[in-house]
């Protein structure tokens, strides 16, 4: 096997595509992001990165907060659209036919349709380019119902979640392993 070499550039996927929600009730919008991930498990951290301008990027600067939204097969095309559409023209909820939300630590919505909607709180700003990271603590994790087994634990296999790669969606597919399968005792 021989590799190719190409010029420095994003290609570590596949990664998520999630609609971030940001602003209020009254005048939200959702801004599709694929530069997000976990930062620090205690206290629980995210990031999503967004370019400056980007029409959600001053909203969620000025708010502190922001909802993200994971994103399944039936919501991979509203996906999208609230990611090649600006917030300044249309709204998104309405345009979409997407619910909002209400959430129990900030003040934006999420979107009712998502699986899972994670509620932060921007801890900071990092400027790294083309994009502004921000860092943010995750104050609540909010599941459809659906999702939760007879134990009560989230089953993630029923979401159906979508993932990006190299400007392209794709379901995810059959779990493989756990964590820790490869040390684990034969039974």
């Amino acid at each position: 096997m021989s590799k190719v070499m190409w010029k420095p550039g994003t290609f570590i996927y596949p990664i998520p595509a999630v609609m971030v929600s940001c602003g209020s009730m009254e005048k939200s919008n959702i801004i599709t992001v694929a530069w997000t991930g976990i930062l620090n498990t205690n206290p629980a951290m995210c990031y999503i990165s967004v370019r400056p301008e980007r029409y959600s990027y001053n909203i969620i600067k000025e708010t502190g907060e922001f909802v993200i939204n994971l994103t399944n097969k039936e919501l991979v095309y509203a996906t999208d659209w609230c990611g090649v559409k600006s917030g300044k023209d249309v709204d998104k909820f309405k345009e979409m036919n997407l619910s909002k939300e209400k959430c129990n630590f900030v003040n934006c919505p999420a979107i009712k349709e998502s699986p899972v909607s994670i509620e932060c709180k921007v801890k900071e700003i990092k400027e790294l380019g083309s994009h502004h990271m921000f860092m943010a603590e995750v104050l609540s994790i909010n599941a459809d119902e659906k999702y939760i087994d007879e134990k009560g634990a989230f089953d993630i296999t029923k979401c159906d979640l979508i993932a990006y790669a190299n400007g392209k969606y794709f379901e995810l597919g059959n779990k493989i392993g756990k964590f820790g399968y490869s040390v684990q005792k034969k039974k």
